[in-house]
């Protein structure tokens, strides 16, 4: 009899937890988890490109110093920041590793405008194939962030709506931070490459009757 109460008790406690958003939470939150890995790895990926980009670079434009400097302490405070899978329940974590991923981001935007300053460093096959890994994986960056943005929506809704927000306040869910939308305009803006426009000339004055 004690036994087939606890079962009846466990079955209960499955359906209330189940109607109250507990598996959904669940489900969702390892969603982010899936897509946070993904984000990271494609972050990684861009971070090992950048030394062999430098390098090629420096190659043929070694008098841009300043800018190959920017790059390359960019990436250094990428590298500093741990990206575990514990820095996405930590707001502040997170939006230091944003802001180094965005100066990065940055930087690599000011070298590709410098680097048209050279076309044989453009026609450089080492430099095109480098170029290539670095276009596919801002692209993969793209898509991981964004599959990373909808979990998260998809998850921090479960948790603010009734009534899984009691469940959510019960067993410790909280909100997880996001990419701002000042960050996805940065991401998607490309970089704009201008050299300047030839000073147009004053007209001459009209000649004296």
């Amino acid at each position: 009899m004690i036994k087939r109460l606890f079962s009846i008790g466990l079955l209960a406690s499955a359906v209330l937890l189940s109607g109250c958003g507990y598996n959904t939470l669940q489900s969702t939150d390892e969603q982010i988890k899936a897509g946070w890995a993904e984000v990271i790895n494609q972050y990684q990926r861009r971070t090992d490109l950048v030394p062999n980009l430098v390098e090629t670079v420096k190659g043929f434009a070694a008098q841009e110093q300043q800018v190959l400097l920017g790059v390359t302490n960019a990436r250094a405070k990428v590298g500093a920041i741990q990206a575990t899978p514990e820095l996405i329940n930590d707001p502040q974590a997170f939006a230091r590793f944003q802001a180094a991923q965005g100066e990065l981001s940055s930087a690599l935007s000011r070298l590709l405008v410098v680097i048209e300053r050279y076309p044989e460093l453009k026609s450089d096959a080492n430099f095109r194939d480098l170029q290539a890994q670095l276009e596919g994986t801002e692209n993969r960056i793209a898509v991981a962030r964004n599959r990373y943005i909808k979990a998260v929506q998809q998850y921090n809704v479960v948790v603010r709506q009734f009534p899984s927000n009691l469940t959510a306040m019960l067993f410790d869910f909280k909100e997880k931070p996001q990419f701002t939308v000042e960050d996805e305009k940065a991401i998607a803006r490309p970089p704009k490459v201008d050299f300047g426009k030839p000073a147009v000339p004053a007209p001459a004055p009209a000649p004296a009757k």
